[in-house]
């Protein structure tokens, strides 16, 4: 039955190694593992030959022992495009793809159901790669130690790729992709429009439970970024730390197996006639396959030697694609927790208000004090609640105690980060305002002020644009002008100053 597995094992791979790959993919990953276990079969069978030929002189040893292993060679010269081929068909496996595609439009539950199974996948991911490291080491003895980082390289590329793909798709079910219409920036035209109106009317009849599970599906996109960067940093050290007990057993194994002209160091080390360390160490299935390929070995050691610089990346460009999928991930949060206030403040610049006037009448008729428009309350309010939503996944990271700080500033990091833009949009929107007159300029300094209170309850400092808009907003046309030029203390920027007199009709020449 061996011999009969033996043979369906070889035929199988013979087919893969052909070209006919993408068919044998499901069986290879089964021939694979029977050809390794055939294999540590042979490696009990050639310690044996070791023990029967322990007097027989070191070169015929040597020349045993590769016969012995000679059959696989075939296989190991291949090991790289099998490894892969297995890999790669683990990375396909996963549904990822299907769960995002089956979900737009719909509502946020299947948010955070998408989330979930792209986390579940990391550590399955991981299982892979390092049941490959296990392959390589049983098979090749690690031999063929950098084929096996390009392949673990290329398929964590294809899976990161994979996670890419199902993050563009959730862009589009979160609608951040949506063009927003801001001042100087109008980009949709035609379809786009139409898209645009969709969303928005699909926004706004949109209750605040679902913004929210919108908002926290978001947030859970980070833990699996989180999740992937830590989890791939922890597996490239202890691919590391193969690659540095792979570096000192090859050390000894090419010196021990150095074809120079006297082995006499190989033979004892004390006249006893047993084989020396290095003698020992010549005999490693992997030193057996470097004898005779002296350029393939310097080219090992080379590489393991670059595994001791602490900067070294096992895998290289996958760690550069994790990142690039971190920066994708926190880029999509902001833009969903920046959305809705996006939405409140798309035309702020054109509301009729600025240039509004107060209607003469002939009766005489009480004024009142204005009052924060709606725009900027909802965006307050939800500026307000938003640490509420970053409390559970700030307590998730944390895991306890210990991290308890570094969750608290991860929550107030992001919190800073959704103010600061979202105060940054308000000022555009105010530096697009073409004309103002003076209830229109009340009614901004009103608005201003109840934005700067929410910024001050959340420990946000006012930016000096911000402030210098309300005072001059907040100042009467006739004063404008004198305020302008005294400037003492240079309290204002002189430039949105400038601005606000420009749109105001106050001349300062």
């Amino acid at each position: 039955s061996i011999l009969l597995s033996s043979r369906l094992s070889v035929s199988g791979i013979l087919d893969i190694l052909s070209g006919d790959l993408p068919k044998g993919v499901k069986i290879q990953t089964k021939h694979l593992e029977a050809l390794i276990e055939l294999h540590n079969i042979t490696g009990s069978f050639s310690r044996n030959i070791q023990h029967l030929f322990s007097d027989s002189d070191l070169h015929v040893l040597l020349d045993t022992l590769k016969a012995v292993y000679n059959p696989y060679e075939t296989f190991k010269q291949r090991y790289g495009q099998m490894e892969r081929g297995v890999l790669s068909g683990g990375i396909a496996g996963f549904d990822l793809r299907g769960v995002s595609t089956r979900i737009i439009g719909v509502q946020g539950v299947e948010l955070s159901e998408t989330v979930r199974r792209m986390e579940e996948t990391i550590p399955q991911v991981i299982l892979l790669l390092e049941a490959a490291t296990e392959r390589c080491m049983s098979f090749t003895g690690g031999s063929e130690a950098d084929e096996l980082i390009l392949a673990l390289d290329d398929v964590t590329i294809q899976y990161i790729s994979a996670l890419q793909g199902n993050l563009k798709s959730l862009r589009a079910v979160c609608g951040v992709d949506v063009a927003v219409d801001t001042v100087g920036a109008k980009k949709d035209t035609g379809s786009d429009r139409k898209e645009t109106a969709s969303h928005a009317r699909k926004v706004d009849f949109m209750s605040n439970e679902e913004e929210w599970s919108f908002v926290q599906g978001a947030l859970q996109i980070l833990t699996v970024s989180d999740c992937l960067t830590s989890r791939i940093s922890v597996f490239e050290a202890s691919l590391r730390s193969t690659l540095a007990r792979l570096r000192t057993n090859l050390s000894l194994s090419i010196h021990g197996s150095s074809l120079d002209q006297n082995q006499s160091h190989l033979a004892d080390d004390d006249g006893s006639g047993e084989l020396s360390t290095a003698g020992k160490a010549s005999l490693d299935v992997a030193a057996l396959r470097l004898i005779d390929v002296p350029a393939k070995a310097r080219k090992l050691l080379n590489l393991l030697e670059q595994s001791k610089d602490p900067r070294f990346h096992a895998l290289p460009m996958a760690s550069q694609r994790v990142a690039a999928f971190a920066e994708a991930v926190n880029e999509l949060v902001y833009d969903v927790l920046i959305l809705k206030v996006r939405q409140h403040f798309s035309d702020l610049s054109r509301l009729p208000i600025w240039s509004s006037v107060e209607e003469q009448s002939a009766y005489r008729v009480p004024s009142f004090s204005a009052y924060p428009q709606s725009y900027v309350t909802n965006v307050g309010e939800y500026l307000l609640t938003l640490p509420q939503q970053l409390e559970p996944l700030a307590e998730g990271i944390s895991n306890g105690d210990a991290n308890a700080e570094e969750a608290q500033f991860f929550a107030t990091e992001w919190m800073f980060k959704v103010a600061e833009g979202a105060t940054a949009l308000y000022v555009e929107q105010l530096r697009g305002i073409q004309k103002v007159t003076d209830r229109g300029a009340q009614q901004i300094s009103v608005d201003i002020e109840y934005l700067s209170n929410v910024l001050s309850a959340l420990s946000m400092p006012i930016p000096p644009v911000l402030a210098t808009f309300h005072t001059c907003f907040s100042t009467p046309t006739d004063q404008l002008k004198d305020l302008v030029k005294s400037n003492s203390g240079n309290q204002l920027d002189l430039p949105t100053a400038n601005l606000v007199c420009k749109i105001r009709g106050v001349r300062l020449d």
